[in-house]
């Protein structure tokens, strides 16, 4: 079997069969390049020997040319001399070398036809060994995201008990817990323990924001009528006792949350409205 033969017959072979059937394919379809390319190394050596013999044998019937052309000259010169005898020892040696340069001509044409199609082999060879790579990097790349959707899936299947995702909630309410356990400590380290100058300052600063909200409630009161703008004595009055009923709203509305103060005024608009 030839070597072309031999590669024609690894071509023919089915590459997903042997790659279902193999352990590593990339590392088997790796070495079907390399004897691919061993086997391209040993056709081109096999075609270089062909293309010698081809020029070999155009230098012989070149020559024996030559030698019958040079015969007939001296034939021609032996006539001119008168010396026939002589001329037709020449001939006969022109006629045996233009006979045998005939032959060689001929099996240099038929050899010339033979190795073109060896080369021609050997273009296509080496078309079908670059596209032998381009189909291992696709096979490569499909038998990796194999690998990886078949890894995925078992990560799944394992992820789809409940006893992994229990584990991660009992963790997230461990985590929380351990949180405000710390913000606790640190709220009564701050209340009972902590600098009481701070603290008196940050009763101070709740007094005095308090104190605004009062006069911005008596300047919304006189911009809608409701209390004279003359009226400072009664104003400083309505203002204590409406600091005092403030603060008690102040200290419920700071239990409620903002949808339900919302929702408070909401109605309170609703009455207004009717």
């Amino acid at each position: 079997m030839g070597i072309f033969d031999r590669i024609s017959q690894l071509f023919r072979s089915n590459l997903n069969d042997l790659i279902s059937r193999a352990e590593d394919p990339e590392k088997m379809l790796n070495q079907i390049l390399v004897d691919m390319r061993s086997q391209l190394v040993q056709a081109k050596q096999q075609v270089a020997s062909a293309i010698a013999d081809e020029r070999r044998l155009r230098d012989q019937a070149d020559r024996e040319f030559h030698e019958a052309e040079t015969w007939e000259r001296r034939a021609m010169v032996a006539i001119q001399e008168g010396k026939d005898e002589l001329a037709k020892q020449a001939l006969v040696r022109q006629s045996e070398h233009a006979a045998h340069a005939a032959q060689l001509q001929a099996t240099w044409e038929a050899h010339q036809v033979e190795t073109e199609k060896l080369k021609n082999q050997l273009r296509d060879l080496n078309d079908k060994i670059e596209e032998a790579k381009r189909k291992k990097n696709l096979l490569v790349a499909r038998q990796r995201r194999a690998e990886a959707q078949k890894r995925i899936a078992e990560t799944m299947s394992s992820l789809s008990e409940q006893s992994a995702f229990e584990a991660f909630s009992r963790m997230e309410e461990r985590i929380d817990q351990n949180e405000r356990m710390i913000r606790a400590s640190a709220d009564i380290d701050e209340e009972f323990s902590g600098d009481t100058l701070r603290r008196d300052f940050k009763q101070l600063e709740k007094s005095v924001a308090s104190a605004s909200v009062e006069s911005r409630l008596l300047e919304l009161k006189q911009k809608m009528g409701v209390l004279p703008a003359g009226s400072a004595a009664g104003g400083n009055q309505l203002g204590a006792g409406g600091q005092r009923q403030l603060g008690t709203g102040q200290r419920q509305g700071g239990a409620q949350s903002e949808d339900a103060l919302a929702a408070e005024f909401e109605e309170l608009e609703d009455k207004h409205r009717g």
